[in-house]
């Protein structure tokens, strides 16, 4: 026989609902919020990395074609709604590289410029970053501002990329007329490069200023 009335335990079970059951409850609600809120949130996650693909594919395909076949306005609406989407991500960054060759195309070298420092104020990685820099080291040079292009190029650089970064600077020096400077470092271009691949244009540099310096 129970030690307690029903009465008893309907009273005890109360009393222990209202120490116990109310905390619970709330503990078990927010576990859910927990777990939606996740479930959510990678959902966003999914759905703004399918976004940025689709997008950052239209604009590739209106970006690589003919130059007189470019809609300058449609790769720029493009580019702005792949960085509505998320514009912090290496998406939106290699987007703005694409846009930067149009501006390029179009001899829109100041809008080029704007893009480029726009990465490399925030680049999604090293490998943006040293795109950028040596792409707005071109267009300075375009600028007629190689001086700026040089102190550009004088940041640290990753190994993969001292070839192509020495072949910038001796570009510039070309233009400022500094041509024992400019030989420098096309020869470290040619270094950081095997036979094949110092071949052809940096070959064609190094032979320009040896002409001149006959």
């Amino acid at each position: 026989m129970s030690d307690h009335t029903e009465e008893e335990q309907i009273a005890l079970i109360k009393e222990w609902w209202q120490r116990n059951g109310k905390p619970l409850l709330m503990g078990g609600v927010l576990a859910l919020v927990i777990v939606f809120g996740w479930q959510t949130w990678q959902k966003h996650q999914a759905n703004q990395a399918h976004t940025s693909s689709v997008l950052y594919q239209q604009l590739l395909e209106a970006a690589l074609v003919p130059s007189e076949q470019i809609d300058a306005q449609h790769v720029a609406k493009l580019l702005a709604e792949i960085k509505k989407v998320n514009p912090d991500n290496a998406y939106a960054q290699y987007a703005g590289l694409l846009a930067v060759k149009v501006a390029v195309d179009k001899n829109q070298l100041d809008d080029a410029a704007l893009e480029l420092n726009e990465i490399l104020a925030k680049p999604a990685n090293d490998t943006l970053q040293e795109l950028a820099r040596q792409r707005l080291a071109r267009v300075l040079i375009a600028q007629e501002q190689a001086e700026q292009a040089l102190k550009l190029l004088d940041a640290k650089v990753q190994p993969a990329f001292i070839a192509t970064r020495e072949e910038l600077r001796g570009d510039a020096l070309v233009v400022l007329e500094r041509p024992v400077e400019a030989k420098a470092a096309y020869l470290n271009a040619q270094k950081a490069l095997s036979p094949e691949a110092a071949a052809g244009n940096l070959l064609m540099k190094l032979d320009n200023l040896s002409d001149k310096d006959a």
